[in-house]
């Protein structure tokens, strides 16, 4: 499903933005996104498999990272010439991938990534490993849940992680159900989280313009995976939000949209340096041999 803004034809020569939202959520979380960077660009913010309007069936939900972008691969091909993406948390890792090892790679114009969900990277030095290890008995008691049926106490412990040192409040009763509903995704995606393998040596090969977020108030897996990032990446800037939570691209909107839209700016002008420059030549050419 595309959700937020449909492409017309007066903008098939313009980069897309794609937007991949975090795990029990959907394409709605980045209304505000497309709101901020109005009429410039397409906007395509999907459901992910397993959400929204692309619940599906369990039997045929991915398990792997490089399965999330096939599911996706529809809604990146309607998205025509290049791609400006932005993910969080587990979109994070979906666009991570995209970016790094996908059919789709070649067409990416700018990265933003908000807290993605890559825990292997962290298995480099003692410190880290501790903080994935952490990651995964949380996983490992999630899914457990899950499969026993204890629901809510899934979404209890999955909540209760990612709230970090930010306010414990209590899910409105509306966004508590929604969750419920896709419950039995989150064991997927934790499962597809873990296989993902070579974390650093795709990011150090990156070199597309790179846009990292951290939140303060986030579980510091989160935060140390968007440090490692940054320390391998060439291209990438970091953005960290001290008072933001691991949700910041819906509590701290009004800081986060921006800043991606001013990379998404930068990101266009530097892609039209080369071809200012080549027709400058010909040009230039044109007019000696005449």
């Amino acid at each position: 499903m595309t959700n937020v803004i449909e492409i017309s034809r007066a903008y098939r020569e313009k980069a897309c933005v794609v937007a991949l939202h975090c795990s029990l959520g959907s394409g709605r979380q980045w209304k505000t996104l497309a709101d901020e960077l109005g009429s410039e660009h397409p906007f395509f913010a999907p459901d992910k498999a397993g959400y929204g309007a692309n619940g599906g069936c369990a039997a045929d939900l991915p398990l792997t990272l490089a399965e999330e972008v096939r599911c996706l691969s529809g809604q990146l091909h309607d998205a025509d010439g290049p791609i400006h993406l932005v993910g969080h948390s587990y979109g994070g890792a979906i666009a991570f991938k995209i970016a790094t090892c996908s059919p789709f790679a070649h067409r990416l114009r700018s990265l933003t990534l908000i807290e993605p969900v890559l825990p292997t990277l962290l298995c480099e030095s003692d410190a880290d490993r501790r903080l994935h290890a952490r990651f995964a008995e949380v996983a490992r008691e999630v899914s457990e849940d899950l499969w026993n049926g204890s629901v809510l106490e899934a979404i209890d412990k999955f909540v209760e992680f990612w709230n970090g040192s930010g306010p414990q409040d209590p899910l409105p009763a509306s966004a508590r159900l929604r969750m419920i509903e896709r419950a039995d995704k989150l064991a997927f995606d934790f499962t597809a989280a873990f296989a993902e393998q070579n974390v650093a040596t795709a990011a150090a090969s990156l070199r597309v313009p790179t846009l990292l977020f951290s939140g303060g108030l986030s579980p510091y897996l989160t935060q140390r995976i968007v440090q490692r990032l940054g320390a391998i990446m060439d291209c990438a800037e970091i953005r960290h939000l001290p008072a933001a939570g691991h949700m910041l691209p819906l509590t701290h909107a009004s800081s986060v949209n921006p800043a991606i839209a001013r990379h998404i700016a930068r990101a266009d002008e530097l892609a039209g340096v080369p071809l200012a420059l080549e027709t400058a030549l010909a040009e230039a050419g044109s007019r000696a041999e005449g």
